[in-house]
């Protein structure tokens, strides 16, 4: 194909950046202020034409689904250009599945809730429950966001789960990596580098995704703990033989740990009992969330459930709190598990030194939701002034790295990026640089987001 019919071609996937007020969504959250073209390819062939209509044109690229994770990592530095947004919501097929095998190809803009609701007619899952805020993600946005929920305890993250992955690069290039076949070992493993990158190193077209089945039935108990004591009870239950599907805890109400379990439904009631029984040997009370009627198998009704007393009503809205509400702001902190009490020590250190830092300090309001098997917490805070919520984060980040720990800020109002870098620490020089070479190596005209991801890349 010439380079002209290329652009030709490219140009029957363009849309009006007024089309369908995706153009101001990319605006208002990435603080992009001049758009100068907007693709919407739906194949592979298109979103290529699309990249190179962008480089052709000398523009930068933002990268958007359905917008839920525009806000992520740092907001991109134009150098000097004007911006080509490419939304990917048109490339949305679930191109083969292959239940046998348990794997899928899929377009990246397939709504995942959408791909978990088609799987589920084979019983099937895609693994992957990051919060559904906003509509939900694409399978792709949660894919270079590197989001998750509750699932990824008992299930990997996404990054584990695509074991294949079509991604076109700055130049035009298509790159490949990966297979059909979750075995498959050859060569270096490029999913886990597109992973997390937030649209900085190339679009990703395509993915290759290993399934589960879905569970026969869940049930999940119910724990009151304070993040002390329910630290020292997560440790030994990671270290028993034990096995739950979900362990988060949230500081609302005090305290409460969330255990869930999947499986057959003649085994569930044995692995409650046993955890339930762990849980009294720390002098916890465990509660059952039951109802007979909640198994999951042939119910993958994607909606968000409620908060009552349900299996699936209860976890639905567990999931969900990690993302907060419309306007919080939400910062993740990485830890060893067994630092929760640690880390909820510090938010409460770090909160009085905003109490005291402003006017508006002591009205900062804080929840802290964690994935507490894995160490990620999820603090979400909302109300006070700009200022004393970047006091908190501040004081919050500097106490958790002191536990070893690292603390990125998610959602936040724009202004606050000018008290708080979202992505604070650095890390090792030499990860940097290595960082710095990879950029260079795939997007060495720095055309993709750049800026946004970790060190200014």
């Amino acid at each position: 194909m010439s380079p002209e019919s290329r652009t030709n071609d490219a140009r029957k996937n363009d849309v009006p950046v007024t089309d369908d007020g995706s153009a101001h969504l990319v605006a208002a959250s990435a603080a992009i202020s001049e758009l100068s073209a907007q693709h919407r390819p739906s194949d592979l062939a298109a979103a290529r034409d699309a990249v190179v209509a962008a480089r052709e044109a000398d523009t930068n690229v933002i990268i958007h689904g359905g917008g839920t994770k525009l806000t992520w990592g740092a907001r991109p530095d134009s150098t000097g250009r004007a911006w080509s947004a490419i939304d990917t919501r048109a490339m949305d097929a679930l191109i083969h599945h292959e239940p046998g095998d348990m794997t899928a190809i899929v377009q990246a803009g397939i709504p995942l809730a959408r791909l978990r609701a088609e799987l589920a007619v084979a019983g099937q899952q895609l693994a992957v429950d990051p919060p559904r805020r906003g509509g939900g993600p694409t399978v792709g946005g949660a894919y270079i966001a590197n989001d998750a929920g509750p699932l990824r305890f008992s299930y990997g993250g996404i990054r584990d789960l695509v074991i294949g992955t079509t991604t076109v690069l700055a130049d035009g290039t298509i790159s490949r990596s990966g297979g059909s076949v979750i075995k498959n070992v050859a060569g270096y493993d490029l999913n886990k580098l597109w992973c997390g990158s937030l649209g900085t190193l190339g679009l990703v077209v395509e993915l290759i995704v290993r399934l589960h089945p879905l569970p026969e039935a869940s049930r999940a108990l119910r724990i009151p703990a304070t993040a002390e004591t329910a630290s020292s009870f997560i440790a030994d239950l990671l270290a028993s033989p034990a096995e739950c599907s979900v362990v988060e805890w949230t500081s609302v109400g005090g305290g409460v740990l969330l255990l869930g379990f999947e499986g057959r439904s003649d085994g569930l009631p044995a692995r409650v009992d046993a955890v339930a029984a762990l849980a009294r040997r720390h002098g916890l009370s465990a509660e059952l969330v039951d109802d007979a009627d909640d198994d999951a198998a042939g119910d993958e009704d994607d909606t968000t459930g409620d908060d009552g007393s349900t299996t699936r009503g209860v976890l639905d809205h567990w999931r969900e709190a990690h993302a907060g509400r419309p306007g919080d702001t939400v910062v993740r902190a990485a830890t060893l598990p067994d630092r929760l009490g640690h880390v909820a020590a510090a938010l409460d250190q770090a909160g009085h030194a905003a109490a005291g830092s402003s006017p508006g300090g002591a009205d900062v309001e804080s929840e802290l939701h964690s994935h507490a098997g894995l160490g990620l917490h999820d603090l979400v805070l909302r109300g006070g002034d700009t200022a004393a919520q970047a006091v908190l984060v501040r004081e919050w980040r500097r106490r958790v790295a002191a536990l070893g720990g690292s603390v990125v800020v998610r959602e936040r109002p724009p202004e606050l990026d000018q008290h708080v870098d979202p992505w604070g620490q650095l890390g090792p020089a030499r990860l940097l640089d290595l960082s710095e070479a990879v950029k260079r190596s795939v997007d060495p005209e720095r055309r993709f987001a750049p800026g946004r991801f970790v060190g200014g890349l």
